[in-house]
């Protein structure tokens, strides 16, 4: 079984040393069109590439925030037209995650399929019955797992069946080549599947060298993003050295690495032992015209109603990838080419643009496509969007630090062309000394939002894909960092307030009017003072159920007292805020708290983090519990606690 689950590839000799190769200028910009993907000539070709490009890329640290990041509790959070709220259309009665696509689900730390309502906090799974109102299953998936800060873990539901996807604790690999002490490190994605049947039990287990970037499911299909470095430990060297002296030592290093150094390995378990090891064969890795061999993204497939994880059939891209977008036949994944010009770049290096690759994912198998690139780069992965054929991008270039603010945004629009995206029309110049903070389309529209002291949001027709055209700009003050389609022409923008230069001062709710693509306009606005909503960093925590046309979404707010006796102890609320849209603007439809969590502080403070409905009640989660909350009045249902 384990020989028919490896992908070992070929078996590579280490070829000679080559010197590294002069390259481009750091930050030079590779034309939009000029990215094509290749497959390696065999392993010990990979392996002389791959050695040459990390030779080439190492700094005297190491690899830079390139590898940095893989270790970092930051990820990018971890796009689409959708004429109406995606999370109305799952199904009726309940609402689903609030997702980019329409029928292409994206995973969070909550999901609900009206029978069941389940969520994963603290590496622990619960189900909750919304009928009976009570936890009916709980499972620690790994309570002694070292984890990154802040990873309470994702799932994808699918019938009976939970895909919950983790880090597992970091593999240790043993002494580095120096003879020093220091062991080196590995992360490890961790992917569990379970059957929620009955009592919730682990039925497969998957881990792969690197951290989850992101995942999509379209019916019973989860694709899978990994990004991975290679396992080279660089040494410590004391005293005095110069940077010279340490990229030498560095190269030394990536010299007698071995090809099994960059290929991410894997494990697959059946829940109690492992049934299968392996590693992404070669023959699955293709590679851009320029890499660094700093790392590689993969793609994993798993069928959610299979029996078991396999080895997830994985195709492999030599480049860094911090942000995924699918409509369901197509994945991408962009990278961010910031990071590649770490070391002594120029300021002009900031605009090195944004790799594109472009996968079907319409069969069994995603296959590569096509792969290209654009200047500047992207707020999320909201800013791309497949729309009859054509994928557009919104991006940001130039200098947004400096005093001079060189930056101005655009709207790009890309179509495969052969093995190659290439430009067929762009429209730039908006926002000129500003960058983006949130972008959506719409069908053959896109809107974009940039800011530096007001908050132009601009109209951008794009039915004709070579002529793409601003028809609208709006100026207001503050901004939006998210922007939700609400049928009839409207949409809802959540952001911050700000004064005429630009300072925040809360949390504002906008409602635009754009049914006249020349005259947007913004017809109400609810402001919460000293507010902050997690809706403005991760849209899954925003909710709108079209049938009582509903905006919930958690507001964070300081200087507010626990509930603890003595007053002891000011902390942040956590509450939701229920909004209900009307044809001139917004009324308050009430709020909902949960109780708090004691800190080894001594303060209480359980942020609600997501809110759902369920057959007209609305739940509200956070890691202390769920709550169920009659719309009528906003009264209190039931509270299920969860520590």
């Amino acid at each position: 079984m384990a020989a028919a689950l490896a992908l070992a590839g070929c078996t590579a000799s280490p070829p000679p040393a080559d010197p590294p190769p002069a390259g481009p200028p750091a930050g030079q910009v590779v034309p939009a069109g000029g990215l094509r993907l290749v497959a390696f000539d065999g392993c010990d070709e990979a392996l002389r590439q791959l050695r040459t490009a990390a030779k080439a890329a190492v700094g005297p640290w190491g690899f830079g925030p390139d590898v940095l990041r893989q270790f970092s509790a930051e990820r990018a959070a971890i796009g689409g037209n959708v004429p109406k709220d995606a999370s109305a259309a799952a199904a009726p009665g309940y609402s689903g995650t609030n997702v980019h696509e329409a029928g292409v689900d994206e995973p969070d730390m909550v999901k609900t399929d009206g029978r069941r309502i389940v969520t994963v906090t603290g590496g622990v799974l619960s189900v909750v019955d919304p009928a009976s109102r009570r936890v009916t299953g709980r499972l620690a998936l790994d309570p002694d797992a070292e984890r990154f800060a802040g990873d309470e873990g994702s799932l994808l539901l699918h019938g009976d069946r939970a895909l919950v996807l983790l880090h597992a604790g970091r593999i240790v690999k043993g002494p580095v080549p120096d003879g020093q002490t220091r062991p080196g490190r590995t992360p490890q994605a961790r992917l569990v599947l379970l059957d929620l049947a009955g009592p919730p039990r682990v039925v497969g287990e998957y881990r792969i060298d690197g951290l989850l970037v992101d995942a999509r499911q379209s019916g019973t299909t989860a694709r899978v993003v990994i990004r991975s470095a290679p396992r080279l430990d660089f040494p410590y060297l004391p005293g005095r050295k110069t940077d010279a002296q340490r990229i030498t030592a560095n190269r030394a290093i990536i010299d007698k690495a071995a090809l099994d150094d960059w290929l991410p390995r894997y494990e697959i378990r059946d829940g109690v032992r492992t049934v299968g090891t392996g590693r992404v064969g070669c023959d699955r890795v293709s590679r851009p015209t320029g890499f660094s061999g700093a790392s590689m993204v993969t793609v994993l497939s798993f069928d959610l109603g299979a029996s078991a994880l396999d080895a997830g059939d994985p195709v492999t891209v030599v480049a860094d990838g911090e942000t995924v977008y699918s409509n369901g036949p197509r994945l991408y994944v962009a990278n961010d080419q910031r990071w590649r010009t770490w070391r002594g770049a120029p300021s002009g290096a900031r605009d090195a643009g944004t790799e594109i690759y472009q996968f079907d994912t319409a069969g069994a198998t995603p296959r590569f496509v096509a792969a290209g690139s654009v200047p500047g780069w992207l707020i999320d992965q909201y800013a791309l969007s497949e729309w009859d054929g054509h994928l557009r991008v919104a991006t940001t270039t130039g200098d947004t630090w400096r005093r001079e603010r060189s930056s101005q945004s655009g709207v790009y629009v890309l179509r495969a062309d052969g093995a190659t995206l290439k430009r067929v029309g762009a429209v730039t110049g908006l926002g000129k000394g500003e960058q983006i903070f949130a972008v959506r389309f719409v069908g053959g529209t896109g809107y974009v939002v940039t800011f530096r002291q007001t908050d132009p949001l601009y109209g951008v027709d794009l039915r004709d894909p070579a002529a793409p055209r601003v028809t609208g700009e709006l100026k207001i003050n503050g901004y939006s960092a998210y922007l939700h389609p609400a049928g009839d022409g409207r949409l809802i923008g959540v952001g911050q307030d700000a004064t005429d230069q630009g300072r925040v001062t809360g949390t504002q709710v906008s409602l635009f009017d754009v049914a006249d693509p020349a005259r947007p306009a913004r017809i109400a606005q609810h402001h919460i003072p000293g507010g902050w909503s997690e809706v403005e960093h991760d849209p899954h925590a925003f909710l709108y159920w079209e049938p009582e046309r509903l905006v919930v979404l958690p507001v964070r707010q300081p200087g507010v007292v626990t509930d603890r006796a003595d007053g002891a102890g000011r902390a942040p609320s956590g509450g939701v805020l229920a909004l209900r849209v009307g044809d001139k603007g917004f009324t308050v439809a009430g709020a909902v708290d949960h109780p708090g969590v004691l800190a080894g502080d001594g303060r209480e403070w359980a942020p609600i983090r997501r809110s759902l409905m369920v057959d007209g009640v609305l739940w509200t989660v956070s890691d202390a519990g769920l709550k169920a909350t009659a719309l009528s009045g906003m009264t209190t249902l039931a509270w299920v606690p969860l520590t």
